[in-house]
């Protein structure tokens, strides 16, 4: 893994655990000479962790939308920054880049940021792995949804093993170093 995308929320008005929980993670990511992709703004949880992974001394890469190019949302002292033209422009890339993905809190848009690269994984159109930064148990009620989506039979078994999660940042690069593709994918296309 030489690259990590990081999702999270752009917005300031969150508790400052969250802000340095973020710091934490950009920190991580520096730590262990990974590039970190993200979205390309300065606010909130992703200016937060794109700082940290600079003083750090790494790597960041920011995906921005044209649209979003402006002097109050985007990041101004990124090692590289895309402009693309939308969002869809704009997740396809991140996905591209990256070697694996992990969603921090975040709101709507880490949402459907995360659950693409997911369902991405889960049709094979890429074996990359998926985590959810679940720092002060954020994602607890997600993790609940999603095996009760499995016990329901929307998902399988094998879906379970497409993410992982934890609280602790370097314990989550750890398990995104360490992920294996899980077996039996294959059968949700051809069943």
């Amino acid at each position: 893994m030489k690259s990590v995308c990081v999702y999270c929320g752009s917005s300031d008005e969150v508790p400052a655990k969250y802000i340095e929980t973020a710091r934490e993670m950009g920190r991580a990511i520096a730590d262990r000479g990974l590039e970190m992709i993200f979205g390309g703004g300065s606010t909130g949880l992703m200016g937060a962790a794109a700082n940290a992974a600079l003083e750090a001394g790494g790597r960041v890469t920011g995906v921005l939308p044209h649209n979003f190019n402006k002097p109050e949302l985007a990041h101004n002292g990124l090692t590289n920054l895309e402009l693309v033209d939308g969002m869809h422009a704009r997740k396809a890339r991140m996905i591209e880049l990256a070697d694996g993905f992990i969603a921090m809190p975040g709101g709507f848009g880490t949402l459907e940021e995360v659950f693409e690269a997911l369902t991405w994984a889960q049709i094979g159109l890429h074996a990359k792995p998926v985590g959810l930064l679940n720092a002060y148990g954020y994602y607890d009620h997600l993790l609940v949804f999603l095996e009760h989506a499995n016990q329901e039979g929307f998902t399988f078994w094998e879906h379970q093993r497409l993410y992982m999660h934890s609280s602790q940042p370097d314990e989550l690069l750890d398990a995104l170093a360490a992920y294996q593709l899980p077996e039996g994918l294959d059968r949700w296309l051809q069943r």
